[in-house]
């Protein structure tokens, strides 16, 4: 059955980015620490595994927002930026990302192509659901993107990895949202050395 998941490192005080977002710094001060979980040493673990294989296997299609594409602002002029992850992208699927600026397709290794939507997460979702063809579709972040798609009821379900770090400031997943908003129904913990995955159904 097709599901819409949204996936999110978060910090034990709700930011899944820090402060000071740069290309330097994508993930923001501190921001790295959340993804320790299957970038370092940890990702080996049996658990761990398991998630990063849920977030990125048999997925038919993602949306990202611009910021998780590359550290470009405005209009994209003459920039050559072609994502964050090399020539080789962990996604092997459509990608649609949310930006004000159009720009041509670029495509990537491994059959991932990323796309440029300017109509809005309204207008990425129904070209995600069109490629993905009843596949699942990904929502991959940042906070933005992943608050925006909330909001638009598409999420089914919210995989958080929790590391015990305290970023301080940075960006919330859940900022702007009304108290019970989404409503949320916790149907998986699991442990792993320094982190805790936690999976909500989002209730209708």
């Amino acid at each position: 059955m097709s599901r819409t998941n949204l996936s999110m490192s978060i910090s034990a005080d709700g930011y899944v980015a820090g402060p000071d977002q740069s290309e330097e710094q994508p993930l923001g001060a501190g921001g790295e620490a959340l993804h320790h979980w299957h970038l370092g040493p940890a990702k080996d673990h049996p658990v761990n595994r398991q998630v990063a294989s849920d977030m990125m296997d048999g997925i038919a299609a993602t949306i990202m927002g611009r910021n998780m594409f590359g550290p470009i602002r405005g209009e994209w002029g003459d920039s050559n930026w072609r994502g964050w992850w090399g020539d080789d992208p962990p996604y092997h699927c459509p990608v649609f990302v949310l930006t004000h600026y159009p720009h041509d397709p670029i495509e990537m290794q491994g059959g991932t192509t990323f796309h440029f939507v300017t109509g809005g997460i309204e207008s990425a979702y129904a070209q995600a659901q069109a490629v993905a063809g009843g596949g699942d579709i990904s929502i991959a972040g940042g906070a933005s993107c992943a608050r925006q798609a909330i909001a638009a009821g598409v999420v089914d379900e919210i995989d958080l990895q929790i590391s015990p770090v305290i970023l301080g400031s940075g960006e919330r997943l859940f900022d702007g949202f009304e108290a019970g908003k989404p409503a949320l129904e916790l149907v998986r913990v699991l442990e792993a050395p320094s982190v805790a995955h936690l999976r909500y159904r989002v209730v209708r």
